[in-house]
């Protein structure tokens, strides 16, 4: 029998009808009954995953989603590079591996594109950038932004697909000047930049969903609340043991690993 039966036996009470309504609303009611769970025994609940599923369930609390993937882009072979990364997603510290890639944002003004640049040592977001048209400044200025907050070594390894932004001469001037390692995916294989993608897919379902913003000032403004205040300080990855990214890397700077 699992130690939390307390919580299960009590779990109609109004304290843990508070608590899980509570954990569920502080995510943006995003979070599904596993981060939920980690949440409550956080805060002192000794719940099963299977009990707070359930619980959930009856209560209506439901993580919300939304739109899926977007159309590919993709440019010729001129300026491609070889798949260095290789579906390496796992580096051992943070500003070894980044990898990069671009979505889109309805708006009633038009579409809005959004660059962004993980580090894969954490899946923290560490540059973006938004633009109304998809060109290589787009991505430049994301990438500009990683480097200024990040202030990396050399020898960082930066991958994308093969999109016409990322073989464009200024995008590969950018890595020499700055002395990073292109890495691209094999022409027409997403999976070779599949966290960029699980990112964008978590965007669009925790935040943007199927919604229209009004303008792309609005749609800038809930990416950046997202990103900034959500994802990369708050938001629970699995990947880095249902911490968030940037309680990741602390620990990292404090004990290096």
């Amino acid at each position: 029998m699992f130690a939390g039966q307390h919580c299960c036996h009590h779990g109609g009470s109004q304290h843990h009808l508070s608590e899980r309504h509570g954990a569920f609303r502080a995510s943006g009611g995003v979070y599904g009954y596993r981060k939920v769970t980690v949440d409550l025994r956080e805060s002192g609940e000794a719940c099963s995953r299977h009990r707070v599923l359930r619980l959930m369930q009856r209560e209506g609390l439901r993580a919300e989603v939304g739109y899926g993937s977007k159309p590919r882009y993709r440019g010729g072979p001129v300026g491609v590079v070889a798949n260095v990364l290789n579906r390496d997603f796992a580096p051992d510290a943070p500003n070894k591996i980044w990898v990069t890639d671009i979505t889109y944002i309805r708006t009633y003004e038009g579409w809005l594109y959004l660059a962004a640049v993980m580090d894969l040592y954490s899946r923290q977001i560490v540059g973006w950038a938004t633009r109304a048209t998809m060109t290589s400044d787009l991505v430049l200025q994301a990438l500009l932004a990683a480097v200024w907050k990040r202030k990396p070594e050399p020898g960082v390894m930066i991958h994308s697909d093969q999109g016409s932004q990322f073989t464009s001469d200024d995008w590969q001037s950018f890595l020499k000047a700055h002395h990073m390692v292109p890495s691209m995916s094999r022409r027409g294989n997403c999976h070779d930049n599949a966290v960029a993608e699980s990112f964008f897919s978590a965007l669009k379902k925790e935040r943007i969903k199927r919604r229209i913003y009004p303008t792309r000032s609005m749609a800038i403004t809930d990416v950046f609340d997202y990103i900034e205040m959500f994802y990369n300080p708050i938001r629970r990855h699995g990947f880095v043991g249902d911490i968030s990214p940037v309680e990741f890397e602390r620990r990292y700077a404090l004990h290096g690993s």
